[in-house]
Order: C-alpha cells, then structure tokens, then sequence
C-alpha cells in the first residue's frame, strides 16, 4: 500500500496502515519493557542502550551547530549551484571498473564479497567476515553517484570483514550497533571519500578515465566544491552532507510525538512539510516527496532514523581518535594509502564486534562517549572553508 500511496501521493490511502503499526509499536514497547520512555524499547532494537532523552541532548546540539551554519551558506533555502561538473554522459563500466580500483585500495577484500547493481544499495553478510557482499546504484549521467554509493557499502562492509574470525557463528559477530555501522560508512564516504586530500591523488585518474567529459575543462578546486555543495532538499536520500541530520532530527521528532499520542496520523503531512520548511528552507510539493518518501514506517521501523545521525557524529569521534594516534594519516590518504586508518579501525572498532556495548566500545576507541563536538567542529571548518 505504501507503495501506491507514494506514487499516487495519497496519503489517506496509506493512514489506516500507519494507524495499526502505531498501535503494534505501542504494544511492542510494552512487551518490550522500558523505565522512562515507550520510545526507549524501539530505539534498544537498533542502539542498545539508547535513550530519547539522551538523543534529544544530541539532536539539540546538531540544530544549535548546524542551522546557524546553513543559514549562513543557504539563506531561505537557496545555495549556489556548484555540479554542474558531475553532469554528464559516464559510461557505467568505466565507472565500475573506477569504482572497484578505489574500493580494492581503501581495503575492501574481494576473496570474501563481491559487488552487484541494485536500484538502493546495501550491503549483506551471508556468511560472517568470509562473505560479506555490496551493492551500487548507477546513473550514467552522473560521475559520482555510484562511487559515493559504492564507498558507503564498502565502509559497512570493511566493518564486517574486520570481526575477528573467533566470533563467527556466535552472538559476538557482527556490528554492534546500527549508529555504530553507519559511522563506518560514512567516514569513508565523508571524511575521506570527500576530502580535499582524497582527490588530489585520485581526481587526475578520474579525468584519465572519462576523456572528453566535463571533467577534462574542471580543475580539482572546482571538483572538490562540486561533490561538497550544499543544496537543501526535501528528499532526504538527495540530501548533502551538512542538511542530511536535519532530515533525520525531523524525523526523530515526528516519531516520538506519534508514539506518545500527541500527533494523530491524520496530521502527519502537514506536520511533516512544516518542519522541513522550518529547518531545511523549502516545502515538499506532495505527500509523495513528504511523508511517504521513506519506506521505513511503512516496515515499521520505528527508533531506527536516529542510528544516522548517530553514525555521522561517531564518523567524526573515531576519525578524531585515529588522528591522535597516527597524525600521518591525511599524508597517506594524499597518497591514495590507508592501511594505518584501516588497521587503527581494525583494532580499535571492528574486530570486537559486538564484544563491547556502543556505549563501551566509543569509550575504549575514543577515551570519550558519543560526543557532537568532533563531527559540528568537521563541519564547520570544512563547510567555513568551501563557503567563505
């Protein structure tokens, strides 16, 4: 049903829905057992040891950080439009074939995964660390979508290779927490995929493999600010770097008000168009690009958007504590290397699986809990930069 609502931007046909999953996750929370919150028991499904209460901490010091900043680039929603570089004709094969050197040099095991095409990427584990597969999405009219998609799922993935091999087919294997598997992601995809450093060593291959294309009359400066614009939207998968918590803090609040009562379904849509033009500067046309754009509550995935603020702000904590140890770091990644980054990885996240709670293993790697200052302190020196 969620299906033909969104493509028909009907809400009323997919509220009766929304209605009894409510009722389900209420009575889930129940069965599941919380002390402060009903919210609490769907978050623990996703990050153990999560708490509303803790995340609207979190979520106020994003929106304290970020909309100051965003005003100041976008003011009423606007910004400069800097892609016109990535727009184009790329063959898809030489964008696979660029895209597979990149993940072969980042670290990605080809002897244990494989990369396929989908229209959404994921990545799977069908076996432990001995099988753990990727997928991309292509558009031959863009050189950077299936690269950025393809280092995101190449980062869980790493994560995944990384367990150590003695906790296979045990309680112990795998991610601990979504947060934490999405801060893998997106520290390859963010704050290396999109660094400066990054580029220098890779962008004069990627000019080499695409000839003739807008690349060849764009210089790595005008490069670099094309795949790091700032653009609001109101589809958060579209979403750049600097908007995309607000996507999510949207959410979170939406999510918490449904499940205590105070938002009926009913209101839902123009709830929803409010706060996206409240923080983000534009308004949905339709429930289509609104409400319905995600699949999630359809699924009942409700306490499950937060993991992804929680994983950009954990990008940047580990990122932080791996500089400290091995400040050499940005010069390999200038040299296309990244064994000293993927082994502090190896050692300090990914080996233990889920060994240690978050909470215990952020501690452990980082000396600190989850912390919004490294990740608001990165945006705003990166983002400061590119825009003046």
């Amino acid at each position: 049903m969620w299906v033909r609502a969104r493509k028909a931007s009907d809400w009323d046909a997919f509220a009766p829905h929304l209605e009894r999953l409510l009722e389900l996750k209420r009575e889930a929370a129940e069965h599941l057992g919380y002390e402060d919150h009903p919210y609490d028991a769907l978050l623990d499904l996703y990050e153990p040891g999560a708490r509303k209460d803790r995340l609207e901490g979190l979520f106020g010091e994003l929106k304290a950080g970020i909309l100051p900043l965003l005003r100041r680039i976008a003011p009423g929603g606007a910004a400069e439009d800097r892609s016109a570089p990535l727009r184009g004709y790329f063959d898809e094969t030489k964008q696979e074939e660029f895209g597979r050197a990149v993940l072969t040099d980042l670290g990605y095991d080809w002897s244990r995964g494989r990369q396929d095409r989908v229209v959404h990427a994921f990545c799977i584990d069908l076996g432990g660390p001995q099988d753990v597969r990727i997928t991309t999405r292509f558009d031959p009219r863009r050189v950077d979508t299936a690269l950025f998609t393809s280092i995101h799922e190449a980062g869980h993935a790493m994560y995944e290779q990384g367990v150590s091999p003695r906790y296979a087919r045990s309680p112990l294997a795998g991610g601990v927490s979504m947060g934490v598997h999405e801060s893998q992601s997106r520290l390859w995809e963010n704050l290396v995929g999109r660094s400066r450093a990054f580029w220098e060593h890779y962008y004069p291959l990627l000019r080499e493999a695409f000839p003739g294309s807008p690349l060849e009359k764009t210089d790595l400066e005008a490069f670099y600010r094309a795949i790091n614009e700032v653009r609001p939207s109101t589809i958060r998968i579209d979403a750049d770097e600097l908007t995309y918590n607000l996507h999510v803090l949207l959410r979170f609040e939406l999510e918490v008000a449904m499940i205590e009562g105070r938002l009926g379904v009913s209101e839902i849509p123009e709830a929803w168009d409010a706060k996206v033009e409240e923080y983000l500067g534009v308004r949905p046309e339709d429930a289509g690009e609104g409400a319905l754009q995600d699949i999630h509550w359809a699924s009942g995935l409700f306490g499950y958007f937060p993991s992804y603020s929680v994983g950009n702000v954990l990008s940047a904590q580990f990122f932080e504590a791996a500089l400290r140890a091995h400040p050499e770091i940005p010069e390999e990644i200038r040299e296309g290397r990244f064994e000293t980054l993927r082994g502090w990885l190896t050692e300090n996240v990914y080996r233990h699986g889920r060994r240690y709670d978050p909470d215990e293993l952020v501690e452990r790697a980082t000396g600190r809990p989850l912390d919004a200052a490294p990740y608001l302190g990165y945006l705003e020196e990166k983002f400061g930069a590119l825009y003046g």
